[in-house]
């Protein structure tokens, strides 16, 4: 297959910020063409979008199903290949199972499903029809990501022994942060915890991506501090893996003041290493015995992980949607051979929902310590 890969998108209309960085992403390659989608719940304003997008007329849909129905009828070699779904968390598991049983691949922004069941039951489906599916959890995107993964993996840090992860917003410090804030902290659309499933589970995936390791046992503190909300706008968790390696994950939405402040640190019994996705070009690695070294990203001493998903030299600022595109890079390359890429999967969002879970109830529950299933 050596043409472009046609996109359809599911969600990501007006007034949704991720939906611009999908569409961008995609893109940036030359290797995609956004074809299709379902930019809102009214009809009128979803062709309205797609119009806005200059697609061709009567390819912005009026829901999902439609939108199945109507490529289907398609020529083959006008249909989309794939669907993005970027919608609140309620609506991931029914879209993706339609699609996936229509014979599409998928990509699904994170969390995969409501609850571990569903993400069970889609994890069946993508075995069962072959199709290529992707999690966007976008920060495995990042070459210094990948570099950190090829220096625990290489030995460089020595044994494991603590990893602490934050992930610090300011943005629902107020009780009234917008439209795109109130679905997150609504259980009907966000599912059973907002601030960790929205900004927690990213730290979790990081963690297990980095480090290879998956977490074994939670114990959990989630809180909400503004009044009237029903779920957690903040949270710290404890972490137990094999072999005595312990963890931390603080995460806010409340953390007045702070951006996007998501560090990992990782520290083994020889060295230790951070990365800031705030300053992303860099890795840091630290010792007891040596001068502090930065790893910048493209330069020379970066490893090949992280020189294959860099697309500038050094000095060119490389971020946030160079790592989104970087994992559309490896799912198209997956849909032309058949092959799963090294991006996160169906899987990685089922271990998601468990640790979602998990903490859930441990945090509302008398356990010191609760095990995640396995």
């Amino acid at each position: 297959m050596s043409r472009k890969l046609r996109m359809g998108m599911v969600g990501g209309g007006y007034d949704a910020f991720i939906g611009e960085v999908h569409r961008i992403a995609a893109r940036m390659d030359g290797e995609v063409d956004l074809v299709s989608g379902v930019f809102g719940r009214d009809a009128a304003k979803s062709a309205q979008f797609a119009e806005g997008l200059h697609l061709a007329p009567g390819r912005g849909y009026a829901d999902y199903k439609d939108m199945i129905q109507k490529e289907l009828a398609l020529p083959e070699d006008e249909r989309i290949d794939f669907v993005t779904i970027c919608t609140p968390n309620f609506c991931h598991y029914e879209i993706a199972k339609a699609f996936l049983e229509a014979g599409f691949h998928v990509v699904c922004e994170k969390p995969l499903a409501m609850n571990s069941a569903e993400a069970l039951a889609l994890e069946a489906l993508v075995k069962q029809t072959g199709r290529m599916f992707c999690l966007f959890h976008n920060y495995t995107g990042y070459p210094m990501v990948r570099q950190a993964r090829q220096l625990v993996a290489s030995g460089a840090l020595g044994k494991i022994r603590k990893v602490n992860v934050e992930y610090s917003l300011g943005w629902l410090a107020a009780p009234n942060a917008g439209k795109q804030a109130a679905w997150r902290v609504d259980p009907k659309q966000a599912g059973i915890s907002g601030c960790m499933a929205d900004i927690g589970t990213h730290a979790q995936n990081i963690i297990e991506f980095i480090t290879g390791m998956p977490i074994l046992e939670v114990s959990a503190d989630l809180a909400t501090f503004v009044p009237g909300r029903r779920l957690d706008d903040d949270g710290s968790v404890m972490l137990r893996f094999a072999d005595g390696v312990r963890g931390l994950i603080f995460a806010s939405e409340v953390a007045t003041g702070e951006e996007d402040n998501f560090i990992v640190k990782i520290y083994g019994d020889k060295a230790a290493l951070e990365w800031r996705q705030m300053e992303p070009e860099n890795l840091i690695l630290r010792s007891n015995d040596a001068p502090v070294q930065i790893i910048h990203r493209g330069w020379p001493g970066t490893g090949d992980e992280a020189m294959r998903f860099s697309r500038l030299p050094a000095g060119h600022p490389e971020g946030f949607i160079e790592a989104f595109a970087n994992l559309y890079r490896m799912f198209v390359e997956a849909v032309r051979t058949g092959v799963p890429g090294d991006y996160p999967s169906v899987s990685d969002g089922v271990a998601e929902m468990r640790f979602l879970e998990a903490i859930v109830a441990n945090s509302g529950g008398a356990e010191k310590w609760t095990k995640i299933p396995r």
